[in-house]
């Protein structure tokens, strides 16, 4: 019987299959191609239960779609059965090329797995391959045509026929699970298109809020913001700037286009400005305006892409610190400089004299050939040591060497006078100065220091120091000259100091003694100061009463 209607059965289970399959391109979602792959199990295979096992990201299977019992399809649906499980089941049983059948006699081992079962009652078989309620088929797919990577297990159940499927069966089984496979992948692109597409659009939307934000903080910052080139032949090229940078600099900004930060700032600042890093540097320089000041600002970058594979641009925060940085520059003169004459104080004195002598003392010139000796042996002891010349500065290496290049100060001899020159150090201390805080008070005092300061600084050249120690002490710092030129000197000062003085319409006088000392290497900036203190007041004590002037 069977046999006679076998190509009736065919050809109608071949328009099934066909329609099965056509049914799963119509699909609109992914949850509509399993629901329908499960679906077309029943109506278009023969089978009165058709269930879909969709692996999870995690490796283990999710029971995506059910079809034929509304029952078993709402107590399983959802369910998940582990990875371990599912191989197990797919490696026993009898292998029908690529589907697996587990017959009832071995399926009772699997009755307490972790994979959701659903399982109808029924008696047991009369003949051979009549269909057992406890049998089990599979149908693998695979994402792939070579078979390895598993993407769900189509299981079947209950052929309405009551047979176990034959050779045309089992091949239809097979192909439906085939087009299954490509349906399901095809339908999880789309999603992944379509959430790709909604994630573009999300992002475009984003970067377009984004675009029309930074555009309006930058154009309406309350302090200056410029964007320039990176690399190039325009590097540092200014491209945009806003209008608190324009009022900042007092230039339009047709005309800041021209020019780059290194155009516009202070010939002493751009060292400052190389050293700034473009990615994220930070750096305080003096910037030109319009009519040809400079303005201290405090500049801050970062570097910004076009795209993502697109052009650099250094983005350049411009903030105005001229306030700021008068008032640190004023602390640090007034840190430095006496506050009643605007003299260089104590410290900055110390600080000066400090940085032209060195700790070790100069040495007595050579001979040629105790020269090259020294010269060898400092080579050797270099090479002994394994000292390296690779990134020297120049700095003199302590205990000298022929890496030495500080040039030593030396003193020159009063009693001969051999043309050396040296850095005089002029002790001044005013005479007869007590007497007039005393008699008139320290407002006249006051201004008579101011006097003395004033007319000492008129003596000296440029890059002389005039310093205020304190009280009626001065000092007078004088590079580059001998014996005679420093006695000459504290003449001049001398004659400048004891002219009177007019304060209120009172006229009084002070004198002055100096004492010469000399700065050498090898001295503190004390001992400088302690050997110039001492040759004043010898040169106090020597003077006579007559030659000295009070108020």
């Amino acid at each position: 019987m069977e046999a006679e209607s076998e190509p009736y059965v065919r050809l109608a289970t071949m328009r099934q299959l066909h329609q099965a399959v056509a049914d799963l391109n119509t699909a609109r979602s992914l949850a509509d191609t399993l629901q329908t792959v499960a679906d077309g199990i029943v109506a278009g295979l023969g089978y009165e239960l058709g269930c879909v096992n969709l692996v999870r990201p995690d490796g283990d299977l999710v029971i995506a779609a059910f079809a034929g019992n509304a029952a078993a399809e709402a107590l399983i649906t959802g369910r998940v059965g582990s990875r371990a499980s599912w191989e197990r089941r797919l490696s026993m049983g009898e292998a029908w090329d690529k589907l697996r059948f587990i017959p009832h006699t071995e399926g009772w081992v699997l009755l307490d797995d972790d994979v959701p079962q659903w399982h109808t009652e029924g008696p047991e078989p009369r003949f051979e391959d009549e269909w057992h309620p406890l049998d089990r088929l599979y149908a693998p797919m695979y994402a792939s045509a070579g078979g390895r990577d598993l993407l769900g297990v189509i299981s079947v159940d209950r052929p309405r026929n009551g047979r176990r499927p034959g050779a045309w069966g089992r091949e239809a089984l097979q192909m439906y699970a085939s087009q299954a496979a490509i349906a399901i992948s095809n339908a999880r692109l789309r999603a992944n298109m379509q959430r790709a597409l909604v994630r573009l659009e999300r992002e475009q939307q984003a970067l377009r809020a984004s675009e029309e934000s930074f555009r309006q903080a930058f154009e309406y910052a309350p302090s200056g913001m410029a964007i320039a080139e990176m690399g190039g032949d325009q590097q540092g090229r200014l491209l945009r700037t806003n209008d608190a940078l324009c009022r900042l600099l007092g230039r339009p900004a047709s005309v800041m286009r021209r020019y780059s930060f290194a155009d516009l700032v202070h010939p002493e600042d751009i060292g400052t400005l190389l050293r700034t890093s473009a990615e994220g540097g930070r750096a305080e320089l003096r910037l030109s305006r319009r009519d040809g000041t400079y303005l201290w600002v405090s500049l801050r970058n970062s570097v910004v892409a076009d795209t993502a594979d697109g052009p650099r641009f250094l983005l350049t925060h411009v903030e105005d610190i001229e306030e700021r940085k008068r008032h640190e520059l004023n602390l640090a003169h007034r840190a430095s400089h006496d506050a009643l004459t605007g003299l260089p104080n104590s410290a900055e004195l110390k600080s000066r004299l400090s940085a032209r002598i060195c700790e070790r003392p100069h040495s007595p010139a050579a001979t040629a050939i105790e020269a090259l000796d020294a010269a060898y042996g400092d080579v050797e002891s270099s090479l002994t040591h394994g000292y390296q010349a690779d990134g020297y500065e120049g700095e003199a290496i302590p205990g000298g060497g022929p890496f030495d290049h500080h040039v030593h100060t030396e003193a020159p001899d009063p009693e001969h006078d051999d043309g050396t020159k040296g850095l005089a150090v002029l002790f001044c201390d005013l005479d007869g100065f007590k007497s007039i805080n005393d008699r008139f008070g320290h407002h006249t005092g006051d201004a008579v220091l101011i006097e003395v300061a004033r007319r000492l600084s008129t003596c000296v050249r440029d890059g002389d120091t005039v310093a205020r120690l304190g009280g009626d002490e001065f000092v007078v710092l004088a590079d580059g000259l001998g014996a005679a030129d420093a006695a000459d000197l504290a003449v001049r000062l001398r004659n400048a100091i004891i002219p009177p003085i007019r304060v209120d319409g009172r006229a009084v006088r002070v004198g002055a003694s100096f004492g010469i000392g000399w700065a050498e290497c090898g001295m503190t900036a004390e001992e400088v100061l302690r050997s110039a203190d001492q040759r004043m007041y010898v040169e106090k004590r020597s003077r006579s009463k007559v030659h000295r002037r009070a108020g």
